[in-house]
């Protein structure tokens, strides 16, 4: 079972359509808390949903993936440490208990988990995949 995951920052379009398509994705799920910033080029919601839709690729924005804003603020301003956010957003997922929306999300799906950061190394999107991975074990993460 293929889990995929892709930032869109510092990527053109054209790299970012040929990467899904390459890893057959047919799923993105946004993983971003806000998702209408000018700053998000194509991968602003209404633009991004209707690129995919060309690419017959389906979209979802799931805040149930998404740190908090506060969370998300102490990170970026470098309040607290990355060992601390990645404990807290952790906690946040199984609070949340997303992992009870695997069957949705996957399935006979390939999903790719989208947010803004260029790398997975200090990204919410691979603390996501790696929590629902503890729930399956088939699970192989492909960051794109």
């Amino acid at each position: 079972m293929l889990l995929t995951t892709i930032g869109f920052s510092k990527k053109s379009l054209r790299t970012f359509a040929t990467a899904l398509q390459e890893h057959k994705v047919d799923l993105v799920i946004d993983t971003r808390l806000q998702n209408t910033s000018q700053l998000a080029g194509f991968a602003k919601k209404e633009d991004l949903s209707y690129i995919l839709e060309l690419l017959n690729i389906d979209y979802i924005h799931e805040l149930s993936l998404a740190p908090t804003e506060e969370l998300l603020k102490a990170i970026k301003s470098k309040e607290i440490p990355w060992g601390e956010f990645e404990k807290t957003f952790t906690d946040l997922l199984q609070e949340r208990k997303v992992e009870t929306k695997m069957d949705e999300w996957l399935g006979d799906r390939v999903p790719c988990f989208l947010c803004s950061e260029e790398k997975p190394h200090h990204c919410h999107r691979k603390l996501v995949v790696e929590y629902l991975r503890e729930f399956d074990p088939r699970i192989e993460i492909v960051h794109l």
